[in-house]
């Protein structure tokens, strides 16, 4: 089967702060946040993952996400996605005028999803329900993460069929515009991420798949390839590849940098449409926010 995604359809590039910053135990002044993702606003990126509405108990870091959001100038075409895990969150986040998307993680591994927002999967499907009726009561968008998207570390079932299985199940149940396949763990291989892109681009035409990729620096091109050919055309990435998941492995590996990632498109003449002069002035900014990473 081949996809009908062709090399003319545009990309969508999400930049991703918010996983960069996640992880990051010293708390990141709030000031900081906002005039990184002001920078980072400038660029040209389709989208930024730039905060969640989680407990702060969980992720302190990001408890200011509110704050960030009433201090931001977002007067570009960019459009702003907060993570949400639950009910509260939902309805705090779709109260934001410039919040375009509430991004939903949700795992086809019973260890990972328990693991990520203590839920089981039967009841995630019953919380997913809730948001995305919260989401469409006030004309949002959601952008369900599939997490474990190609392995699983703990011993729970996965293959390419469950994979195409569980995408199967959610577009009947919630008919989802957006699902971001993600590599959790930073365990995919390129062979593997261009088979399981091909496939869900030829069998759910209805649904725009993107790369979520955790990555060294040796397989960026290899991965990002692999998507590309695959039918992929959503990539999300962060700069210098900072940050991860913190409910993951310890020895996680990087997010996409998205420097490598731009290179690699410029290498086989793909437009990406990032202004490169404020790309460079964020990447700058990015050793204040990220300091204590460098």
């Amino acid at each position: 089967m081949s996809s009908e995604v062709t090399n003319k359809d545009p990309l969508i590039l999400v930049e991703c702060p918010r996983d960069a910053m996640q992880g990051i135990a010293s708390f990141i002044p709030t000031d900081l946040k906002v005039a990184y993702i002001n920078r980072l606003l400038q660029c040209g990126f389709d989208t930024l993952d730039m905060g969640s509405f989680v407990s702060p108990k969980v992720i302190p870091q990001l408890k200011d996400t509110s704050l960030v959001l009433d201090k931001i100038n977002p007067t570009t075409a960019t459009k702003l996605l907060t993570i949400v895990a639950n009910e509260q969150g939902a309805k705090e986040a779709v109260e934001y005028d410039s919040v375009h998307y509430l991004g939903v993680p949700f795992s086809i591994s019973e260890t990972f999803q328990k693991r990520n927002i203590n839920k089981s999967i039967d009841a995630s499907l019953m919380l997913l329900h809730r948001l995305y009726t919260i989401a469409g009561n006030r004309n949002k968008e959601v952008v369900l993460y599939l997490s474990m998207g190609f392995g699983n570390p703990y011993g729970d079932e996965w293959n390419e069929e469950l994979v195409e299985a569980w995408v199967d199940k959610l577009s009947i149940n919630f008919s989802p515009s957006i699902i971001a396949i993600s590599d959790t763990i930073g365990c995919a291989e390129p062979e593997q991420v261009e088979r399981v892109f091909t496939n869900l681009n030829a069998s759910f035409h209805e649904i725009e798949f993107g790369a979520h990729l955790h990555v060294l620096p040796t397989n960026v091109e290899s991965l990002s390839s692999a998507a590309f050919r695959g039918g992929c055309r959503r990539f999300d990435s962060v700069i210098k590849g900072f940050g991860g998941c913190p409910m993951a492995s310890d020895d996680l590996t990087g997010n996409m940098p998205t420097e490598l990632l731009l290179s690699w498109l410029e290498s086989q003449n793909i437009q990406h449409g990032i202004a490169r002069g404020p790309f460079t002035d964020a990447i700058k900014f990015s050793a204040q926010v990220f300091k204590s990473n460098n």
